[in-house]
């Protein structure tokens, strides 16, 4: 497999994860990583107003020859993903909520999905619950502050802790983090809900995701 530049976007710092996740899977690849710390978090925003900042910050990392991009955040893509794809020539993956796998894994048939207001509050989202979910009764707790937590390194454990027993206390045997915000607390969640629910956050299936692509576009 040649060398690729890929690009990682992300709204602030969660993203890098990803970015970390792609960089130590494949190691014949370039990573270039985009955020946008003036106007993080995204989640309280109206879609437009995202799409307005999103925009330039992709066609950047297109001009800078990444051939495909990751939109590590699931409030762009559950709100905008489409949009994007009228904007930008390159291959976009998106990531949004792992709704189907928890519904597929739970014993209880009791999630929890940890996202922000413009992800639960979107189309896309809703299209998943009505889908994979049918069957399941999903918690969403409210996690409005965690991304401003995590940006300004003030993050409140207990709190957290608090709102992870709250719903492992409601039976939940699968929570979703749906912000990748979210994969720098991981191990609090996990700790939190040890023994009662498993966390699930989409790295590896992204991982999984570029590597197809990538393969693809060898094959044009």
């Amino acid at each position: 497999m040649k060398k690729h530049r890929i690009g990682v976007f992300d709204s602030g710092v969660g993203g890098l994860s990803v970015a970390q996740a792609i960089e130590s899977t494949l190691k014949d690849v370039t990573v270039i990583f985009a955020n946008d710390p003036k106007h993080v978090p995204y989640g309280n925003k109206p879609a437009q107003e995202i799409l307005a900042y999103t925009i330039p910050i992709m066609k950047k990392l297109e001009k800078e020859g990444c051939e495909l991009i990751v939109i590590a955040c699931n409030t762009v893509t559950t709100t905008l993903l489409t949009d994007l794809k009228k904007e930008i020539a390159v291959p976009l993956i998106g990531l949004e909520p792992m709704v189907k796998a928890a519904a597929e894994r739970t014993q209880t048939g009791i999630i929890a999905v940890c996202a922000t207001p413009a992800t639960l509050n979107s189309q896309r989202y809703e299209y998943l619950k009505v889908t994979y979910a049918k069957h399941v009764s999903v918690l969403e707790p409210d996690c409005s502050m965690w991304s401003t937590m995590i940006e300004t390194s003030k993050i409140d454990h207990d709190f957290i802790a608090n709102q992870i027993n709250e719903v492992c206390n409601q039976r939940a045997d699968v929570i979703v983090l749906g912000c990748t915000h979210y994969h720098w607390i991981e191990e609090d969640i996990k700790s939190a809900a040890a023994g009662r629910a498993l966390v699930m956050q989409p790295e590896p299936s992204v991982v999984r995701k570029v590597v197809r692509v990538l393969e693809e576009l060898e094959q044009r």
